[in-house]
């Protein structure tokens, strides 16, 4: 489960950010994640409640926000949105496409608590 160490890397981040702003603990954390990024959404939490522990992020909550997949055809120039298995132009219907988003997984948000002695 590469899961694990995809939150690990991840918790490295808001820990970082949370020494940054001198944040008591970590509520939430939010990622954007394309299908195509290669990680299963499910297993992500539960590696997710695992790796937190012990960590800036104990009780934080994630919250995993879902991406679209999206093509920019070669051949008509539009852009589109596209399904996992079928990558092609939405607009002219043509398989010559560049994928523009769908692949990634991205920190969008960290939600810090600061002491008010801060």
């Amino acid at each position: 489960m590469h899961e694990l160490s995809i939150c690990q890397a991840l918790l490295n981040q808001v820990e970082t950010l949370a020494t940054q702003h001198h944040a008591t603990y970590v509520s939430r954390v939010t990622v954007r994640l394309g299908p195509l990024a290669g990680v299963v959404p499910e297993l992500l939490q539960h590696a997710f409640t695992l790796a937190r522990e012990a960590t800036v992020a104990a009780q934080a909550e994630l919250l995993i926000e879902d991406l679209p997949i999206r093509v920019h055809c070669q051949t008509c120039g539009a852009e589109s949105e596209a399904t996992p298995n079928q990558l092609v132009c939405g607009s002219c219907g043509d398989w010559h496409t560049e994928l523009i988003s769908g692949d990634e997984m991205l920190l969008a948000e960290v939600e810090l608590e600061v002491s008010a002695e801060s």
